[in-house]
């Protein structure tokens, strides 16, 4: 592609997109602009792949086509308002959570196009899952191409703005979900005897294999648990067990605090 590239904030998510859309073509390396206040690390994503790097937004802007924002949402207001005017036609695209659109809009200017996207960590490794939302301004041209762009690092879903709480709470915090599961499974394994190694590939591999199983499958959740789940066996018993301690519920009710906090964090 001939268009103009920036990414605002050179962290591991920039990271993880830039990487995927340079692997699929999506990018061009040379009209790619990525900032940061970090020098060093400005030198690392320019001899890891090929772009240039700027500590000046207001000028890296200048021109380009799509602008990826890539840093924390408490330091989204200070890095857009200088940018007023600065690029009238680009895409700006925000991964911060918490942050409307309506918001960035009226710190960019009266038409900005804006669309905003809540990815999660597995984009690290082209596995992320990404809900993505368009501003007032925003084309279906320019949704597409955000579409685009972030399937290069996983699964896409476009939706409302209203919906993106919800996207936050289920995927966007959802990694963290799993991790916590299985921090239980190797303290089990750990009291069963086994080796760290043994059973941190056993659950891995567990939780990858239970992953890709459900998505070549038509069967729901509950009828996969089922087929595990023999009379008076094992995962009967361990299922038992997590309903007396109240696993699901407190799964759930922790989801819905995370969508919860999502809106007090955009002034909802």
């Amino acid at each position: 592609m001939n268009t103009k590239t920036v990414f605002i904030g050179g962290g591991n998510m920039a990271e993880a997109l830039l990487q995927g859309m340079v692997q699929s073509g999506e990018v061009d390396t040379a009209s790619t602009v990525v900032t940061d206040v970090r020098e060093e690390r400005l030198t690392e994503l320019a001899e890891q792949f090929g772009v240039s790097t700027a500590t000046d937004n207001s000028r890296a802007v200048d021109g380009a086509s799509i602008i990826w924002l890539c840093v924390k949402p408490q330091q989204m207001e200070s890095v857009l308002t200088p940018l007023k005017g600065c690029a009238p036609k680009a895409l700006f695209v925000s991964i911060a959570a918490g942050v409307p659109t309506s918001r960035m809009e009226e710190w960019l200017g009266a038409q900005t196009r804006v669309v905003r996207v809540m990815p999660n960590t597995p984009a690290l490794v082209q596995q992320g899952a990404a809900g993505i939302s368009a501003g007032t301004h925003a084309t279906p041209d320019d949704i597409q191409q955000v579409e685009r762009a972030m399937r290069c690092v996983g699964k896409t879903v476009v939706l409302p703005e209203s919906d993106l709480h919800a996207v936050t709470a289920l995927s966007g915090s959802g990694p963290a979900y799993v991790f916590y599961l299985i921090e239980a499974m190797l303290s089990a394994g750990a009291d069963l005897g086994l080796e760290p190694q043994q059973a941190r590939e056993l659950a891995v591999q567990t939780i990858i294999g239970a992953g890709k199983l459900m998505e070549a499958s038509s069967d729901t959740a509950a009828e996969l648990r089922a087929r595990v789940t023999s009379k008076g066996g094992t995962t009967a018993a361990a299922i038992a067990a997590f309903d007396q301690a109240g696993v699901a519920d407190g799964l759930k009710h922790g989801i819905l605090a995370a969508a919860s906090r999502s809106r007090e964090l955009a002034g909802e």
